[in-house]
């Protein structure tokens, strides 16, 4: 090379000049198209309708089992509403690539209703798996509420035990639902209530599976536990889904009003 133009620097400087601005030119051209997408990448979503509620979708907990969603799906049946229980192919695989089946599945019932949105709630894990569709596969254009009842959202001091004790035995989404887990660490990076779905968080003190309890709850979000209508009554993990006075919350945050936290009348 010559000097630091290397075979620019043996050019005149009218070809010299000619040369840069093609190369400018060429950036241009490449440069700004990557621009745009990376734009279109950060564009806020449009706010989705809130006064027109579409089709339920129920996403089941850490290792699909849908048995537990089947007494709320029958109470929102009730209330005229489209309701669809999701079924992972894995429940213990990868939380994204549940997430992908979970974006099909909304596909699906999207096609066949010709809905314009749908609300989703999401139990336990189902809750995590929903707030990625909603947040990294672009569900913040479709979804108008988000539910999660007792998702981990900030991790379970239990999977990390079992990642632990058990290593290569704790199974992918296992290993996702420990506290700072990547997954983790990139939805509750920055906005954890991305715009679009208006979102509502339930958990329950007595949360023995997802541990600390709190880690129910979500920035952003009406978030509140059982007790804090309720204090005397006990609620389990596993009855999130299915004990009445959560199933009167859920109707409350998928009404057609805003979503809000349901007096103590309900508790009897």
């Amino acid at each position: 090379m010559t000097g630091s133009w290397g075979a620019l620097g043996r050019l005149s400087p009218q070809r010299r000049r000619f040369w840069v601005a093609v190369v400018g030119l060429a950036l241009v051209v490449v440069l700004v198209p990557v621009t745009r997408a990376v734009v279109a990448r950060v564009r806020p979503a449009e706010p989705v309708a809130q006064d027109e509620p579409g089709p339920v979708l129920l996403v089941p907990g850490y290792g699909g089992s849908t048995a537990s969603l089947e007494t709320l799906e029958l109470a929102l049946t009730r209330d005229g509403r489209d309701v669809t229980i999701v079924t992972p192919d894995d429940g213990t695989g990868d939380l994204r690539e549940q997430a992908q089946g979970l974006a099909a599945s909304i596909d699906d019932v999207l096609e066949r209703s010709d809905a314009d949105s749908v609300d989703l709630v999401g139990y336990s894990a189902g809750g995590v798996v929903v707030r990625w569709y909603v947040s990294e596969l672009g569900g913040d254009d479709v979804v108008r509420r988000v539910v999660t009842l007792g998702s981990p959202h900030h991790g379970t001091d239990l999977a990390a035990l079992a990642a632990g004790v058990a290593g290569g035995a704790c199974p992918v989404a296992c290993r996702q639902l420990a506290p700072d887990s990547d997954l983790l660490l990139t939805l509750d990076r920055g906005d954890e209530t991305p715009d679009g779905p208006a979102y509502t968080a339930i958990w329950t003190e007595d949360d023995q599976t997802v541990v600390p309890a709190d880690s129910g709850s979500l920035e952003g979000a009406l978030s509140y536990a059982v007790q804090d209508v309720c204090p005397d009554l006990t609620v389990s993990h596993s009855d999130l889904p299915r004990a009445g006075v959560v199933l009167v919350m859920v109707q409350a945050a998928l009404g057609v009003g805003p979503p809000r936290v349901p007096g103590a009348r309900v508790c009897g």
